[in-house]
């Protein structure tokens, strides 16, 4: 486990204009992976960013790559996605730890993997907070399980329970020395960080207190003085089941009489949770990709990681292009492309002067309109000048030489004319590639000219998907700037 540091030559960093591949994107700050990684003050590395951008894999790359330092890790991952299952070598991943096998434990390191169920974390909070009889009334009620299933920042709240029950003691806190989380994917990164409080505020607010109020008061007197009391709310409660039934405040009022002796834990944890987040063992990784958009997006995720005090590692830059012939511009590709569909450009090299005459693309066809066979025998075109050697006669052997070359020679001219066309393409091709790479410099540059200060680690653009360990080591390879 030893520090790296950019190698002489190429103090941009991973990713810099001489580094492997040639990609030009040059991280004035390199992240620094490893180091990070072999912490063992590090217990919690987050992931966050917008959708898209490679969260999952870079989280799932990471967890690899400490196992194989020595870190007993576990993934906490929100793709439902089977590939990164398949990534690992698992058929299925739930919500327990399952060990991943094929990691290279020669280090003493360990990794494990879950897939966040939202509805069973939330089923286990219940669970461990009171007691079977109102556990289950609460689980069989129906507010709850449109709740637990799909109420807005219900599973950024969950992603943070299971976070703080995986740190704890008594949820594998001691068995684990390295938590990788990948947040949720949602509209704004920054619901990771919002929606646990709003949640929170939800579950311990006024008008959940306001529901709980007949339940509290007790008794039909009790009852009936609520409701004289709330006329305005008996009379919101009244268009409430107009509008979506019956039975809905019910629903509500059951459940929350039922939930009274938690819902001051919800707000406690995810405070409690908030300050994890905020300690020095944690480090946030802001994963973005080369777009306007996400990078966007990570910039205004890295003044609120500041705003709100919680330890940015840095940002990893995923599907960075890069090119192997930089020096080539894509102004020189299009018009050197130009040239040979134009046939400004000909091609002679040694062993071709003999057939001068064959055709190029948009060059004059410049053969004498008199054919070799109408020429008088025994002539050969040297300046245009006929010569007769001693013992050239007509019908000699030799005389038919030029005749029996012309097949030949057009085949040669047509695979001339073909390979021309591929090279225009190709380097045309070129060209869409050095612009596609010009566009990501400028949106990496105006991200690194807003925050100097943040280090970047970057991962070229794979032809296709991770869907096995190596996969997974490549792109942890590529985040420590490996050479290849």
């Amino acid at each position: 486990m030893t520090d790296k540091t950019p190698p002489p030559g190429n103090p941009s960093g991973p990713g810099g204009g001489s580094g492997p591949g040639g990609n030009p994107l040059a991280a004035e700050v390199p992240l620094a992976v490893d180091p990070l990684l072999d912490d063992p003050g590090t217990r919690i590395i987050v992931c966050c960013g917008a959708g898209g951008v490679g969260k999952t894999t870079t989280a799932a790359a990471l967890g690899v790559r400490a196992a194989e330092r020595g870190r007993r890790a576990v993934v906490l991952t929100i793709d439902p996605a089977r590939r990164l299952a398949q990534s690992m070598g698992l058929t299925e991943l739930d919500n327990t730890p399952r060990p991943v096998p094929g990691i290279d434990r020669a280090e003493g390191g360990e990794l494990h993997a879950m897939m966040l169920d939202m509805k069973r974390t939330f089923d286990e909070i219940v669970e461990a907070h009171t007691d079977p009889e109102r556990a289950q009334a609460i689980l069989d009620n129906p507010f709850y399980q449109s709740l637990s299933a799909g109420f807005a920042g219900t599973q950024e709240y969950m992603a943070m329970e299971k976070l703080g029950q995986l740190r704890s003691p008594s949820g594998g806190g001691e068995e684990w020395d390295l938590i990788v989380v990948d947040t949720p994917p949602s509209r704004s990164a920054l619901d990771f960080l919002d929606a646990p409080k709003r949640l929170g505020s939800f579950l311990d607010g006024r008008f959940i207190r306001m529901l709980m109020a007949p339940a509290k008061a007790g008794g039909r007197a009790g009852m009936k003085f609520v409701n004289l009391g709330m006329a305005g709310l008996s009379m919101f409660t009244g268009a409430l089941n107009k509008l979506l039934g019956t039975g809905l405040l019910s629903d509500v009022q059951t459940f929350v009489a039922a939930m009274d002796t938690m819902f001051g834990g919800f707000r406690t944890r995810a405070d409690a949770t908030y300050r994890l987040l905020q300690a020095p063992g944690t480090a946030f990784l802001v994963v973005a990709a080369p777009e306007r958009d996400a990078l966007r997006e990570a910039a205004y995720f890295v003044e609120r990681l500041a705003e709100d005090r919680m330890p940015l590692a840095g940002l990893v830059l995923n599907r960075v292009h890069g090119s192997g012939a930089c020096e080539l511009s894509a102004e020189r590709a299009i018009a050197a492309a130009e040239n040979l569909e134009e046939g400004r450009i000909v091609d002679r090299g040694d062993g071709k002067e003999k057939w001068d005459g064959a055709p190029s693309p948009g060059r004059p066809d410049t053969t004498d309109s008199t054919d070799s066979t109408d020429r008088t025998p025994g002539t050969e075109r040297h300046g245009g000048n006929p010569s007769t050697e001693p013992g050239e006669e007509s019908g000699a052997p030799g005389s038919s030489q030029l005749t029996d070359s012309a097949p030949e020679s057009t085949e040669r001219a047509e695979t001339a004319v073909e390979t021309d066309q591929l090279a225009a393409a190709l380097l045309r091709l070129h060209a869409e590639r050095m612009r596609l790479l010009t566009r990501e410099r400028r949106t990496r540059d105006r991200f690194a000219a807003l925050h100097p200060e943040v280090p970047v680690a970057e991962v070229g653009a794979l032809a296709g998907d991770v869907h096995d360990l190596a996969g997974l080591r490549a792109i942890g390879a590529q985040l420590a700037d490996e050479p290849s």
